[in-house]
Formats: C-alpha cells, sequence, structure tokens
C-alpha cells in the first residue's frame, strides 16, 4: 500500500528545460502548504482588525493595514513553499502567458477594479464610515473590497459599486476633511409683520438648537417679497454625519420657529389669493350656506 501511494506520489507532472521534475507529490506539497498559509493568513488579520479597535485608528486605516498584512504573508509563504520544494518561479512562467492572455480577453476590468481598490485605501478619497453622494444616491462607506466597495444608502439598501467607478465618476464626500456642513431653514411670514422682530425670533430659535455651530454665527437673510409671504432664509452650520442628521437638525429649527411665533403672535404666512372684479355693470352677487335642519336645505 505505502509503495502504491508513493509510486503516485512520484509520478511526473512537468518537466523543466533544465532537467528538473515537478511530481505530484511536489504539487500536493505545495497546495497543502499555501491553504495552511491562507488560513493562517486569515487568522493574523483577524488578530489584527480585533487590537486595532482597541485603539483609536480610524476604519479606514484598520482595513488597509489588513488587507497589506494579508497579502504580504500570502507573498512570503508562496515564495517560501517554492524555496523549501527547490521550484523555480520561472517553473510558472505559463501561468503568466495564462494571465496575460485573459487580461486581453476581458479581466482588464477585475484588474482596474482591484487596482483602483488600493488606490482607494491608500490615497483615502473616499474612506470607510464616509458619507458621499454617487449618482444622486447618498450613502454611508461600509467596506472597501477586492472588486468594490459596499455603501449603505440613507433608506437601508445596500449598493456596490466598482472601486474604478469610485475613482473615474464625480463622487461628492460629505465628510472627507470635517463634519462641518452648512444648512438653511426657509420660513414665510405674512405681510405686514414686523420684519426685525421676525428675524430675531428667527435667530433665537437658532440659537437655542442644541448641536448648531456659534462659529461661524447663523445669519438671517430677509430674502424676498414673494407672493404670499415676507421669505427669510436662516444658515447655520454644524456638525453632521450625513443627511439623517441634517433632516433632523433642520426639524428642530422649524419647531422652535413655530412655537416663538406663535408666543409672539407673528402669522407663517400660507398661500393665498386676491381677487380683484372690474366691470361697469352691476354684478347680482349670491351667497349660499347650509342650514342647521336635518334635511341638510340651502337658502338663497
Amino acid at each position: 500500500m505505502i509503495e502504491k501511494i508513493e509510486s503516485y506520489w512520484s509520478i511526473t507532472l512537468i518537466t523543466l528545460s533544465s532537467g528538473q521534475t515537478i511530481t505530484l507529490g511536489q504539487v500536493l506539497l505545495v497546495i497543502a502548504i499555501l491553504l495552511m498559509g491562507y488560513l493562517f493568513s486569515k487568522f493574523v488579520e483577524r488578530l489584527i482588525d480585533r487590537q486595532l479597535q482597541k485603539t483609536h485608528v480610524t476604519a479606514d486605516a484598520t482595513h488597509a493595514l489588513k488587507r497589506v498584512s494579508f497579502y504580504v504573508l500570502i507573498t512570503i509563504v508562496v515564495i517560501t513553499a517554492l524555496g523549501l520544494l527547490h521550484i523555480p518561479l520561472t517553473a510558472f512562467a505559463f501561468i503568466s502567458g495564462a494571465v496575460a492572455i485573459g487580461v486581453g480577453f476581458g479581466a482588464q476590468n477585475i484588474i482596474n477594479n482591484f487596482i483602483s481598490g488600493w488606490i482607494l485605501m491608500f490615497e483615502r478619497p473616499v474612506r470607510i464610515g464616509d458619507f458621499i453622494e454617487l449618482d444622486d444616491r447618498t450613502g454611508v462607506v461600509e467596506e472597501i473590497g477586492n472588486r468594490s466597495t459596499r455603501i449603505r444608502r440613507s433608506d437601508g439598501v445596500h449598493m456596490l459599486v466598482p472601486n474604478s467607478q469610485l475613482l473615474e465618476r464625480k463622487v461628492v464626500n460629505w465628510t472627507l476633511i470635517d463634519l462641518d456642513i452648512r444648512s438653511t431653514v426657509r420660513v414665510g411670514v405674512a405681510y405686514g409683520s414686523p420684519t426685525d422682530q421676525v428675524a430675531e425670533l428667527v435667530r433665537q430659535a437658532v440659537d437655542e438648537v442644541v448641536g448648531i455651530s456659534k462659529t461661524p454665527a447663523p445669519q438671517v437673510i430677509f430674502e424676498d417679497f414673494g407672493d404670499s409671504a415676507l421669505i427669510f432664509d436662516v444658515y447655520f452650520w454644524a456638525e453632521m454625519r450625513g443627511e439623517k442628521d441634517q433632516r433632523l437638525l433642520r426639524s428642530e429649527v422649524r419647531f422652535r420657529i413655530d412655537q416663538l411665533f406663535r408666543d409672539n403672535g407673528i402669522v407663517i404666512a400660507f398661500p393665498q389669493q386676491d381677487v380683484h372684479i372690474k366691470s361697469d355693470l352691476p354684478i347680482d352677487i349670491r351667497t349660499q350656506r347650509s342650514n342647521d335642519n336635518a334635511s341638510g336645505s340651502s337658502v338663497r
């Protein structure tokens, strides 16, 4: 039985030009070493992830260190395995030719996305945890993979975007430098309202909302004389991680403005229209109202 196994183990698969042979046993041994090396590299990658999570290292830096350590270990395992088995790297020259042919027939997109993923991790135009806008859709970057980037949209749906598109297309990164985002709230008041008091109440409402930055200070602008209202805009800055934070903050400002206006007798305008009728002839105008009896009849 052992002799039979040894005979299979010694089967020659490839004979190099130098006369050296590669047997089935060597190939199986290489596969075993590579498998153990892969499992060990994944273990080290998870270990680094757990250790870095205890520190103040950012998520994107942690991800980059994990991927670099994984590929470095895999490369060392491959070179070590081939060196221990005395298999020259030139023995796998045919693999390079196959890869070149694959690139020519369509693998260029895969390689493009793979290289783009490494550029994203090291150049960091988009990082894990960033709130970005792509094709009028917004979301948070959750993972930068080898081929694609996973983004969780504002509606909770996950979106997979090829890495190359994040480099080639227009991407708006809301949190690239800092979390400071300017927002605005518009309100219209009825004509005849005291404009100075309106501006002061709007400014007071913004100042009383927690989270709005004092520097730069909020600004109240008398924007326009509208069709049915005097239009006021208030601009303010705050630290916001995305569209949801911005909407919540705007909502708090509107709630506070409404309360202050009610307390001070300021009327928030609503669409209305005055009709002026010009005629040289008398006009017969009749009004109709519902009767109070159960039949619901009307009188003129």
